[in-house]
């Protein structure tokens, strides 16, 4: 959940799939409310039973297939007139890829390092999850350094373009319309979202990041590391049967 807004972040600064999102949903006047649908469908595959990891599958599929369009202008290397799919395999390697990445860096940032070994094997775990949203077993690279070589080029090229779409998406992701009484949380929660963003897309979204902001988050997860340990299982563990309890209510909570 801490690092839902940098994945979104990551999806959006993708032209084609920053224009899919503001012209295929109400995103910007329900931005919680998609994260929310989007969790779900991502806990029901990872611990909801086959049958639940099935019908989020095909509820994925029949929109991703009503999901087509073109840009109405040009954005980087995308001339106006560019056609998308949410069912192009690229656009979803993309999507899926900005979710794994995120689990790891979100997880080496708040908990603790991981070894190669088990970035690998959580890369190969997240291929079922990508398989059953609709990617084609032959589009995943192939080890989870392969994965990083695909990360790292497209971060350096310029197919990954911060358009008026970003931008919108961007505000509406980092400046929610939520009640008074949520903003005080929202504000860590930005800093938490803008430090963990690959610096390449800090800058091509144009957001100002200063040393005391880094200060700030560093000191925040350091103390979160040293927490986490402490704490009982209960409010550590998202268990079986729990995928449609506490962080989905969360999430509702800043919808309403």
């Amino acid at each position: 959940m801490l690092g839902a807004a940098r994945a979104l972040l990551m999806q959006s600064a993708h032209p084609l799939v920053a224009a899919a999102t503001v012209q295929h949903s109400r995103y910007l006047d329900e931005p919680w409310r998609r994260l929310a649908r989007t969790m779900s469908a991502l806990y029901r595959v990872v611990f909801g039973s086959t049958a639940e990891a099935d019908a989020a599958r095909c509820a994925a599929r029949e929109v991703h297939d009503r999901v087509t369009g073109e840009l109405v202008e040009r954005v980087g290397p995308f001339p106006a007139g560019t056609p998308y799919s949410a069912a192009d395999p690229a656009l979803l390697l993309w999507v899926h890829g900005t979710l794994v990445d995120t689990g790891i860096a979100v997880y080496e940032r708040y908990v603790h390092p991981l070894e190669p070994e088990a970035k690998e094997e959580f890369y190969e775990q997240t291929k079922l999850v990508g398989r059953l949203f609709g990617l084609p077993g032959s589009v995943f690279p192939g080890a989870y350094c392969d994965f990083e070589r695909y990360r790292v080029d497209l971060l350096a090229g310029d197919t990954l373009t911060v358009g008026r779409d970003a931008r919108a998406l961007a505000a509406a992701v980092l400046h929610p319309p939520v009640p008074l009484v949520l903003r005080p949380v929202l504000h860590p929660l930005r800093l938490a979202t803008v430090e963990l963003l690959p610096p390449e897309l800090r800058q091509r979204y144009g957001i100002r990041w200063t040393a005391a902001q880094g200060a700030l988050v560093a000191a925040g997860a350091s103390s979160t590391r040293l927490l986490l340990p402490v704490l009982p299982a209960s409010v550590r563990l998202l268990r079986r049967g729990q995928h449609d309890g506490i962080p989905l209510r969360l999430v509702h909570a800043f919808a309403r």
